[in-house]
């Protein structure tokens, strides 16, 4: 199975620590973020993977060297002239999911302990276009599904914007859920984000909202795993003392 890692962030939120290296090597309980996602993906039987590269660019291509590639098929997808985003990061490396398959894209500052194989077969079981990792959590922007698991559109809760245009949001009709920085995208999508933005350089979030009713994107919410946003300070540091009650 093949998986993409965004690994190509500035990782503003971690400064100081990224002035000096980019934001995928920052350790977290001794081991580099990249590291962690690279063993999870391998683990759950990911052995094809691509990794973006922009900020301090050739610091991620000198690890994966040192480390052998940890045993897996690992390619670079070269953003160091321009960062695409995540839309355009994933069509830019789209000739690499050229076997027909479902892939995976997991964010590097996610850590988590997820099934990721239990993911996969979750969007292979409903035919999804695309399927986002979503859980209860507090934020202030959430994803509204419906009693399907379907994408309907999103809300900034604290500013009233909703998403798509014409989305018209009713209070208690949607689950409201947060997104988790890892999703399984089927080829299917790939001619809508050809077509989608005359930029090379766009996010994939506001796709999948603009596009929810053409195509069937999904949310996934299993429960009882470990999940941690590790771009910034704070759950960097939770992250940590997770990592040091493991077994």
């Amino acid at each position: 199975m093949k998986a993409m890692v965004f690994a190509a962030g500035l990782g503003t939120r971690l400064r100081p620590l990224t002035d000096n290296m980019p934001k995928a090597l920052v350790p977290v309980g001794g081991v580099p973020m990249l590291q962690h996602v690279i063993l999870n993906l391998k683990r759950y039987g990911f052995e094809d993977i691509i990794v973006n590269i922009h900020h301090f660019g050739q610091q991620v291509m000198d690890f994966l060297a040192e480390n052998g590639n940890f045993g897996i098929s690992i390619h670079i997808s070269d953003e160091r002239g321009e960062l695409l985003e995540t839309g355009g990061g994933i069509l830019k490396a789209r000739e690499f999911f050229d076997d027909g398959e479902p892939f995976l894209v997991h964010n590097a500052d996610v850590l988590t302990d997820l099934d990721l194989s239990e993911f996969y077969k979750y969007h292979l079981h409903n035919s999804a276009d695309a399927t986002l990792l979503t859980a209860e959590r507090v934020t202030s922007r959430y994803l509204l599904l419906d009693n399907f698991n379907c994408l309907n559109g999103w809300i900034n809760v604290k500013t009233g914007e909703v998403k798509p245009a014409g989305f018209k949001y009713e209070k208690g009709k949607y689950k409201e859920l947060a997104f988790g920085g890892i999703h399984v995208i089927s080829p299917s999508v790939f001619p809508y984000l050809q077509d989608y933005s005359q930029e090379h350089k766009f996010s994939i979030m506001p796709f999948y909202l603009d596009n929810c009713r053409k195509l069937k994107i999904m949310g996934y919410a299993p429960k009882d795993y470990a999940w941690f946003d590790i771009g910034k300070p704070e759950t960097l540091a939770l992250a940590e003392k997770w990592i040091d009650n493991q077994p």
